[in-house]
């Protein structure tokens, strides 16, 4: 990681319909398509509102959909770096989930 990479955090950041945006503490602002994040873009309104910082504001990590992006990355434009299999197995998994009747004795 460069220096000038390392020293920056980010600040603020927006998640819309279909993108990122990152205000970073050098006074940029990043954004990048939700596209580049599979996982992202398969999450409800609500899943990629769920959010926290990682580190000193190093990254993003998102829960609900076990997503995580680094800064540096978004600096770079690196895209995902998550293999198809991998991601094919969350998406059946979710889905599968998703498909699960209420559990005994709880209200839909």
């Amino acid at each position: 990681m460069s220096t000038l990479v390392a020293e920056v955090r980010a600040q603020n950041l927006v998640v819309t319909e279909d993108s990122l945006i990152v205000d970073l503490s050098d006074g940029r602002s990043i954004t990048v398509p939700l596209a580049w994040y599979p996982r992202l873009i398969h999450g409800t309104t609500e899943e990629r509102n769920n959010w926290r910082w990682i580190g000193d504001r190093n990254g993003i990590h998102w829960p609900d959909l076990d997503e995580d992006i680094s800064v540096e990355n978004l600096i770079l434009g690196k895209s995902s770096g998550e293999s198809q299999d991998s991601f094919r197995r969350w998406l059946e998994k979710r889905m599968a989930e998703s498909q699960l009747p209420p559990k005994r004795g709880l209200a839909p």
